[in-house]
């Protein structure tokens, strides 16, 4: 639990001193960006889909990032007009608060909280759920809230079909009765490595909380729904559904409690969708998340 937060604390506040010190472009976060969503995701998603064993009883885990997503949409569009957000911050929110940081902090904090057992159902959560909900409705939403234009179905499916993690999908599942070379392996696994250092760097690079009281409705908002309210509702539902496992509940409550997703972020700056916005919700999100996490944990058992 320790590696975790340092590794996520030391990334940010190295994106941020970057900043500072002014050796780097202001293009860097760009860049950076369009690297991880067209290289290391998809080599991460290659790998991870590839190798995952699916168990019919882990349903519900999977189940549940689908729906904390599908619920974001109605939750901001009813209650983002009462703050005056534009369609691109509504759009923002839906992108972070709709989808949680499943892999790089829920996975390890499964291992460490549940132990070997949680973290196999968590992959479930973040493989089947996350990930999945990230390369089809993560993608068309984005597509849709930036166009200039109204868009066909055809022009979003293509879209969505042309995304570079969501085509590295369906290889990873048509790929799944082949064996990877061990060479091809290791190249895969290095480059998704680097989707988390490089991921939380660029949001350190873009993060200024000078801009938090202006936008702090906006950041409550989307906290309150990622944080608190969508795994509370998970929660609850889990408890109304018989049969299902102790473990299986607890991991996939603390999936959906994860903070917004970073690639929730770049994706959303990806697509001039308030990026600011989507950069404080990953910023202040992930500490939170720290606290409120284990607190639902907690109220599982």
């Amino acid at each position: 639990m320790g590696q975790v937060i340092g590794l996520l604390g030391v990334c940010l506040v190295l994106g941020v001193l970057a900043r500072r010190s002014g050796r780097f472009p202001a293009q860097t976060a760009g860049a950076f960006n369009s690297f991880l969503l067209n290289v290391s995701l998809p080599a991460l998603v290659l790998r991870a889909v590839h190798r995952l064993a699916f168990d019919p009883g882990l349903m519900a885990a999977a189940l549940a990032p689908w729906l904390v997503f599908l619920g974001a949409g109605p939750f901001f569009r009813a209650l983002g007009g009462r703050l005056g957000l534009s369609r691109a911050s509504g759009a923002a929110l839906v992108l972070t608060a709709g989808l949680g940081n499943t892999a790089f902090v829920g996975l390890p904090m499964a291992e460490a909280l549940l132990g070997p057992p949680g973290l196999a159902v968590a992959v479930v959560a973040d493989q089947l759920g996350t990930f999945l909900v990230l390369a089809t409705l993560a993608t068309a939403t984005a597509a849709r809230a930036s166009a200039r234009s109204e868009l066909t179905w055809r022009s979003l499916l293509f879209r969505v079909a042309t995304f570079p993690p969501f085509a590295s999908l369906v290889v990873a599942l048509l790929l799944r009765p082949l064996a990877y070379p061990g060479w091809l392996d290791a190249v895969l696994q290095r480059l998704g490595d680097l989707l988390t250092p490089l991921a939380l760097f660029a949001v350190g690079f873009q993060l200024q909380l000078r801009g938090v009281r202006q936008r702090l409705p906006a950041l409550a908002l989307g906290l309150s729904y990622k944080l608190l309210l969508a795994p509370g509702v998970i929660l609850v539902a889990l408890a109304l559904v018989p049969g299902v496992a102790l473990l299986v509940r607890q991991a996939t409550v603390l999936q959906a409690a994860m903070a917004p997703m970073v690639t929730g972020a770049i994706l959303a700056a990806d697509h001039d969708l308030d990026p600011e916005l989507a950069v404080l919700m990953v910023g202040v999100g992930i500490p939170l998340s720290f606290l409120t996490a284990p607190v639902l944990l907690h109220l599982v058992q």
